[in-house]
């Protein structure tokens, strides 16, 4: 009997899908409610079943269902004396519901990634370095990606002319390029039809000097982002300040956040990232040694893992003889899951190869986290004591 009702049940629900419809309300008898109608009140029953202290056979059967209960209703059915003529709303929500919009545009379901492993090396000049951003930029628009990811202050390689000058000179010097790089970026991302993550660059803003970064969209508009923890080396080295902004960015593959590097390593930060709605994080990073790539990449495979999204982190390989503070890389860029049964079991959907210049392509889609939020083996964001702890952005 069970069996046949769970079949029925899952009927319901595909069709609710299928129609596009916000979900399924129905009222649900409590039949085991007169045996305790002395002692506890119709609220307190629901509560005592939920915890397993009473068996309902109905109401048990709609809480296996993913039916939750939303109120007590009275007065359902008269002559009902096992319920005591109560009833419990059920509510079953569809997750894959969509309003319908006036819009034309569309939301990306499967998102294609492009990360770009980038080399290290000597550049004449702006130009010539632009030339090889347009030409990765090509490359993963050729493969139909939605966004191109560059790494953490890709552009150092320019420092390379400034290297008569102390550190925190010549990196000051290499901000002047910043603002007719972004304007590259832009014009690419509308020419090759690609949401561009342009890593990060350093920036002067009110004479101090922070290590900022681009969404570049492919409608045209751009957004900054700003690195909120600097390293105790940029502190030291080069002067630099941390950004105060943090927010999600929207998209037209969803919304999305981004962290430069260090800043994956505070899980505080993505995690109100999840809470805004980010289903894709961006880290474009730069680390010297094993060890410091190390600390990047655990901490965002974590981070996909309790926040629920996908994580894409991209990095720089390759060497600079010519640059201070900026001489060895080491990177292996990938794409982390959720681990649980929609996802590679070890979490990776996709690595390059350490230390090489290369794209990585991968395809993550949008509506498996949806499935995992609700029904995953573990619910990371759902399951959170808020009456224990809460978080929140000054």
């Amino acid at each position: 009997g069970l069996r046949l009702g769970r079949r029925l049940y899952d009927y319901r629900k595909e069709l609710c899908e299928k129609l596009n419809l916000r979900g399924i309300a129905f009222g649900g008898r409590i039949p085991n409610f007169h045996k305790y109608s002395k002692e506890m009140t119709p609220k307190e029953y629901i509560d005592k079943v939920r915890r397993k202290e009473i068996h309902d056979p109905v109401l048990n059967f709609q809480i296996s269902n993913d039916f939750h209960p939303v109120r007590i209703l009275k007065g359902y059915l008269e002559g009902d004396n096992a319920s005591g003529e109560y009833a419990v709303l059920l509510e079953w929500d569809n997750i894959y519901y969509e309003k319908p919009s006036k819009k034309a545009a569309t939301k990306k379901k499967i998102v294609r990634l492009g990360l770009i492993q980038w080399q290290m090396r000597l550049y004449k000049d702006l130009e010539e370095l632009m030339q090889q951003a347009e030409y990765f930029i090509d490359a993963v628009s050729g493969y139909r990606s939605d966004f191109a990811l560059f790494p953490e202050f890709f552009n150092a390689p320019l420092m390379a002319e400034n290297n008569h000058l102390s550190e925190s000179e010549a990196i000051r010097e290499l901000a002047k390029h910043t603002e007719s790089i972004v304007q590259k970026f832009s014009e690419f991302a509308i020419t090759y039809n690609i949401n561009i993550i342009t890593g990060s660059m350093p920036e002067v803003k009110d004479d101090l000097l922070y290590n900022a970064g681009y969404l570049c969209k492919r409608d045209g508009s751009i957004e900054r982002y700003e690195k909120l923890h600097v390293t105790p080396d940029e502190a030291k080295v080069w002067g630099l300040q941390g950004g105060t902004q943090l927010k999600a960015f929207d998209t037209d593959c969803g919304k999305i956040g981004i962290l430069i590097c260090y800043d994956s390593e505070f899980p505080e930060l993505s995690r109100i990232l999840a809470d805004e709605g980010m289903d894709i994080l961006f880290v474009p990073f730069l680390t010297d040694t094993q060890n410091g790539y190390s600390r990047v990449r655990h901490c965002a495979q974590a981070r996909a893992i309790e926040n629920e999204c996908y994580v894409a982190i991209a990095g720089s390989v390759g060497n600079l003889p010519k640059v201070h503070n900026m001489d060895i890389q080491f990177a292996q860029s990938m794409v982390f899951t959720p681990c649980d049964f929609s996802f590679p079991a070890n979490g990776i959907k996709a690595e390059a190869t350490t230390n090489t210049e290369m794209i990585l392509i991968a395809d993550v889609d949008i509506d498996l986290l949806r499935e995992l939020n609700q029904f995953g083996s573990v619910r990371n964001l759902k399951d959170r004591r808020k009456d224990l702890f809460e978080l929140r952005k000054k």
